[in-house]
């Protein structure tokens, strides 16, 4: 008997849903039913202002027309063609456009369609490039504690977020992790980057003593922290470890799957901090969020490094099939419009100290213990209750939502990045709503 394909029954219990408490979240639900500008709407018509643009991706605000209308004309001229040894137009126009828009010598672009596939990419394309210039030996790769680079096994390898990655044993050998960087002891309730902490970087000199520069191929880090509750930089650190990388001969990769396209006021961190690293991470930003995809970064050393061999050889054996996918493509391009036309990073900069102001007022609500912030977006620690991690975390969560805002919780820490099209009397509204949940939820 054929299955049946026929619509059923609408319920919630089919969904296995990801990085979710499912039976937690089944028995009181939080569903969102239309989205448009800074906003969602729930099923029975409830208004939420989305604190968190999404999950850090809908930077130019949802709904957003230009972006339909280019998917919608792709879609009527070609669904999909493949990438391997075919193309199609508009991904090398998509590709010219971000080497163009990118600080330094970042000229060349290789897609995917997420994050953690990116972080992926990056990882091996590392490898390769050492392996192809004569240096196979280095095949170490260092990440930092607190980090999170996706939920592939390598980003879990060298992430260092612990419930990532206690759950799967089998993860990349020969990983090594750098200290975090979050001192509240000295930089509580920094406003921008903390003065404490670039000394740090320095540990990277350790682990080359340890391990011998020669075995280590790259060092992958987030300009800022995202998903551990958001951890700005101290300063001088990531300068610091663009030195000791060079040094060494070492790869450096910033991790920008939240940090680019705009989140700081900068195209990306790169140019925010003036670092360049030798491969850099996207996605989320980079098509709004409305087809999935990713993209690694690369400096023409890099590059050029792996154009070696025969000419008919394949350099990278390594890709995807939805790689630099058409409507993926055909939405990117209209991001980058939407971001040029509406000077949504410019933007993102002149808010900044209006956003900086507004978290840092709540530095008196009670049980708050530490915030920080950079561009528009902010971590907020909160008291935890004894003996149940993340509980005020997740009540403050809940209670955000019921009162019509969305923020992200990781533990006691709750997360917040607006869309860069965010009014000030929104932030307003955002830092009011946060007040009033930490309050109720304690």
């Amino acid at each position: 008997m054929a299955a049946s394909t026929a619509p059923v029954a609408n319920n919630l219990e089919a969904f296995f849903m990801p990085f979710t408490a499912n039976r937690q979240f089944k028995k009181n639900p939080r569903l969102l039913a239309k989205a448009k500008g800074i906003h969602y709407w729930t099923p029975e018509g409830r208004k939420v202002i989305d604190g968190t643009a999404g999950l850090w991706c809908v930077n130019a605000g949802h709904g957003r027309e230009e972006i339909k209308q280019a998917i919608a004309a792709q879609l009527e001229e070609m669904d999909y063609a493949p990438t391997f040894q075919m193309g199609h137009p508009k991904a090398f126009e998509l590709a010219a456009r971000h080497a163009a828009m990118l600080p330094g010598d970042l000229d060349h672009a290789f897609y995917c369609n997420s994050g953690s596939e990116a972080v992926d990419s990056a990882l091996k394309i590392a490898l390769a490039y050492q392996r192809a210039r004569g240096e196979g030996t280095r095949t170490r790769l260092i990440g930092r504690e607190r980090g999170y680079h996706g939920v592939g096994f390598g980003g879990i390898s060298v992430g260092g977020m612990a419930n990532n990655r206690k759950f799967f044993a089998a993860q990349l050998p020969g990983v090594d992790h750098l200290p975090h960087t979050h001192l509240p002891a000295k930089n509580a309730f920094s406003r921008g980057l903390p003065e404490h902490g670039a000394e740090l970087a320095d540990e990277l000199e350790r682990i080359v003593a340890l391990h011998d520069a020669s075995t280590i191929a790259a060092v992958i880090v987030e300009p800022c922290a995202g998903s551990t509750g958001y951890l700005p930089p101290p300063k001088g650190y990531l300068q610091r470890l663009r030195e000791i990388c060079t040094k060494h001969g070492i790869l450096l990769i910033f991790d920008e799957v939240i940090t680019g396209f705009g989140r700081l006021g900068a195209g990306f961190a790169a140019e925010y901090f003036g670092v360049i690293p030798d491969l850099m991470t996207v996605a989320k930003g980079i098509s709004n969020a409305t087809v999935p995809m990713g993209g690694v970064f690369v400096r023409k050393h890099v590059y050029e490094g792996l154009m070696t061999g025969p000419e008919n050889a394949i350099e990278l054996f390594h890709g995807y099939t939805y790689s630099a996918h058409p409507l993926a493509c055909a939405a990117a391009s209209a991001v980058l419009d939407i971001y040029k036309n509406d000077g949504l990073f410019q933007r993102a900069a002149e808010l900044s100290p209006y956003w900086e102001d507004g978290v840092h007022s709540l530095k008196s609500v009670s049980g708050v213990t530490d915030i920080r912030n950079l561009g528009l977006a902010a971590g907020i620690d909160m008291e935890g209750k004894p003996g149940a991690v993340g509980a005020r975390g997740y009540a403050t969560f809940v209670k955000a939502f019921e009162l019509g805002l969305m923020v992200r919780q990781t533990a006691d820490t709750l997360a917040m990045s607006p869309p860069l099209i965010v009014e000030k009397n929104q932030i307003d509204e955002i830092i009011d709503i946060v007040g009033k949940a930490i309050k109720q939820a304690a």
